[in-house]
């Protein structure tokens, strides 16, 4: 059995909301990929309730694109602290850092009519969605800012 590195990530060490690299790999052609931990909420502490998350996932899924080329996906992590984020090339945790932050600050700005794929026809559990808990949480996440290292608190400023 693959032995998978975001579970050997000691979570109590860890200091969120930070950004950092999970993962970066090659494929056969030469095309890169590089996996972001993109954690909002300190693990083992707290999770995002399941209707901030949802709502977060479809926002971040269209904004993030705004200020970051080559996304493949943003999915939020089961345990509900964060989402990881993939993309094509050899990407930096300052360039994710930048992104995210413009993505939460776009969110909290948000109208309903923001919000993409919320009818029954878009989305495996249209009901579950709440904007007002996203954007708590996005204002709760950007006062504190992302640290850019896991395990101490470093901006991008430090």
């Amino acid at each position: 059995m693959a032995k998978v590195e975001s579970f050997s990530l000691d979570h109590d060490a860890v200091k969120a909301p930070y950004v950092r690299i999970a993962g970066q790999e090659q494929g056969p052609n030469g095309d890169k990929v590089t996996k972001f931990d993109l954690r909002f909420v300190q693990p083992n502490q707290a999770a995002l309730p399941t209707s901030a998350i949802h709502t977060m996932e479809h926002l971040i899924a269209a904004y993030i694109r705004d200020y970051m080329d080559n996304v493949i996906d943003v999915s939020p992590m089961g345990c509900r602290t964060g989402f990881y984020m993939i993309t094509w090339g050899d990407r930096t945790v300052e360039e994710a850092t930048k992104a995210i932050t413009k993505t939460l600050e776009d969110l909290v700005n948000s109208t309903w009519d923001d919000v993409q794929g919320t009818e029954r026809q878009e989305c495996g559990n249209y009901r579950d969605h709440s904007l007002w808990a996203a954007q708590e949480y996005a204002k709760e996440i950007l006062a504190q800012g992302f640290s850019i290292d896991p395990f101490e608190r470093k901006s991008l400023e430090d």
